[in-house]
């Protein structure tokens, strides 16, 4: 079975599209727009506590010595 997306342009064609369904020649399947999801909360958890907090002190040193005087 193969999916594939169609843009409807008139109401004649959605009557066809049902009509075919009917025959059960096909399905229409209707996608839900997804509630958009924060990557932050994706991510949530990802890393191990004491990692994070490495990497955290990693980008504190890099960042101080940007601002060191040469």
């Amino acid at each position: 079975m193969t999916t594939i997306e169609i843009q409807v342009t008139n109401s004649k064609t959605l009557k066809l599209l049902k009509d075919l369904e009917a025959l059960q020649l096909l399905r229409i399947v209707r996608h839900r727009k997804k509630k958009s999801t924060k990557l932050s909360e994706k991510v949530s958890g990802a890393l191990p506590a004491e990692v994070a907090e490495e990497m955290q002190q990693y980008l504190t040193n890099c960042r101080n010595e940007w601002n060191r005087d040469i």
